[in-house]
């Protein structure tokens, strides 16, 4: 007999009895991206150097201000 179950993530039926893969996924990027966001104030140093910051800063910094953007309108 199948064990059926709910995913703890999504809350969602799950035929394996635990939490679905895509739904693992989701959330580990979700923590990561939120570790990164965290970790960002560390890695800056505009203080001393405006403009010496690396390009995946620079990137990070771009999407935080058209996610403020989007949220705002």
């Amino acid at each position: 007999m199948i064990s059926m179950g709910t995913c703890s993530i999504c809350k969602k039926i799950s035929a394996s009895g635990s939490d679905h893969l895509d739904c693992m996924e989701k959330r580990r990027i979700e923590l990561e991206d939120g570790a990164v966001k965290e970790k960002l104030s560390e890695r800056l140093n505009i203080e001393k150097d405006p403009n010496n910051i690396g390009v995946e800063i620079k990137a990070v910094l771009e999407h935080l201000t058209k996610e403020k953007e989007t949220k705002s309108e």
